[in-house]
């Protein structure tokens, strides 16, 4: 079963999802603070926005154009290399395991 480990406030916690899980719906659905998901998962917020640890980074995805647009209005800085938004990015296949780092402040 694909993992998602979230780190936020210096601790961690790890949580097994469905495959086509994304990392916002894991994080909402199991109670994960710092993750909003105002817009569902759309890709309209950015208020999912998490940062991949690099060791997951080749895993991903490539980001798609609105991804990248809803990027540029994410609350917390941007890193451009591991700066993600969560409802983007399904666990299976080649991303079995995720870790991401959660930021400061979603809104």
């Amino acid at each position: 079963m694909p993992k998602v480990t979230f780190h936020h406030d210096g601790g961690a916690s790890t949580v097994d999802v469905p495959t086509g899980t994304n990392v916002m719906r894991a994080a909402v659905e199991n109670g994960v603070d710092g993750i909003v998901g105002e817009c569902g998962g759309q890709a309209m917020c950015a208020t999912c926005h998490v940062y991949v640890r690099e060791h997951c980074l080749s895993a991903l995805p490539p980001r798609s154009e609105d991804e990248e647009e809803m990027l540029e209005c994410t609350a917390a800085p941007r890193d451009e290399r591991r700066s993600r938004l969560g409802c983007q990015l399904k666990l299976g296949g080649a991303l079995e395991e995720i870790e991401v780092d959660l930021p400061e402040t979603q809104l």
